[in-house]
């Protein structure tokens, strides 16, 4: 027995559905998951054939192929699809009967409100993060400063653990893959991994060697002759060097316009994690106006509202668009 329902998923901020057939008999599950069956089923799906066709593209036996299509027809997993004229003869064809299969248990099922499904909450930080989101899986690299001396000055970062509450995020708007997503600067560096991945990196251009990189690069940037001493925004010239203030940007990748960096830092360690927890904890509102724009940056400033140590509020102070 097949049962037909409809297989809902989120990507890039949409709800998309797609026909799934279910089954319920384990010979019939056998049969699908054969390798050959398989491939077969894969060939179908990009477009109708005829098993003498089929077997040449896989370079099987017709034999072969008529045997498997015959069984995949039988538990309604292809279908006829016409006819085709070939060598004054007449073959007919076949393709998949729909765009996913799978097997169901009978228990999990839960009424959804799509507009509260999880993700929804935080439109404007999906829509900031696009491009790193791909089939709703993050796609891309955390980059932050190595806690060991290096680089041209020696430094050592001390704001890496703040990609930890960056990827509690992330894993809210999106899932997380199986590979392992943070790399130490001097790592992604020696790997040459900074053209070919979008980038999220994180601490300043003085401990982290990436920011430094692309920091010219910024519509905001750190002051080039002297990264500790401030934010310099554009042609006024105007300096941010409150050691609470931070730096969240977005742009093209200049080596490769096809992928994105991303820098959340901060003219101190303590800036760094007012800029993450903008971008985090209040994205709805510091994103509101982003508009997919080739290069932009805000500059925030984190407080102590409560007076118990810790930031619980962040302003945006300056913004910028290229």
């Amino acid at each position: 027995m097949l049962t037909e329902k409809t297989l809902m998923y989120l990507a890039n901020g949409k709800t998309f559905g797609k026909r799934i057939v279910v089954f319920d008999n384990v010979e019939h599950i056998r049969i699908l998951s054969n390798p050959l069956a398989w491939q077969i089923m894969q060939l179908l799906s990009d477009a109708p054939m005829y098993p003498i066709e089929i077997a040449k593209k896989l370079r099987i036996y017709e034999q072969s192929a008529y045997y498997y299509v015959r069984k995949l027809v039988e538990i309604g997993a292809l279908e006829d699809a016409g006819t085709n004229s070939v060598r004054g003869g007449t073959a007919r064809l076949y393709h998949s009967s729909s765009p996913a299969f799978g097997i169901e248990m009978r228990w999990g099922e839960k009424h959804l409100d799509i507009q509260t499904h999880p993700g929804y909450e935080h439109l404007h930080g999906r829509k900031f993060f696009n491009e790193y989101i791909v089939n709703n899986c993050f796609s891309g690299l955390i980059i932050v400063g190595a806690p060991d001396p290096h680089g041209p000055y020696r430094s050592s970062a001390r704001d890496g653990h703040y990609a930890v509450h960056l990827a509690f995020f992330l894993g809210m708007i999106s899932n997380i893959p199986s590979e392992f997503i943070v790399k130490l600067d001097a790592d992604a560096k020696a790997e040459k991994v900074i053209e070919g991945n979008n980038l999220i990196s994180i601490g300043g251009p003085g401990t982290n060697i990436i920011t430094a990189e692309f920091n010219k690069f910024l519509p905001i940037k750190f002051n080039e002759k002297n990264f500790w001493s401030g934010l310099v925004e554009g042609s006024s010239a105007k300096l941010y060097n409150l050691d609470n203030q931070g730096l969240i940007a977005k742009i093209k990748n200049p080596y490769n316009h096809e992928k994105n960096i991303i820098v959340v830092a901060g003219v101190r360690s303590i800036g760094t994690k007012s800029a993450v927890l903008a971008l985090t904890n209040y994205s709805e509102d510091i994103l509101k106006n982003y508009q997919n724009e080739e290069g932009w940056a805000l500059v925030v400033q984190g407080f102590d509202m409560n007076a118990d140590g810790k930031i619980d509020h962040v302003d945006v102070i300056s913004e910028v668009t290229t």
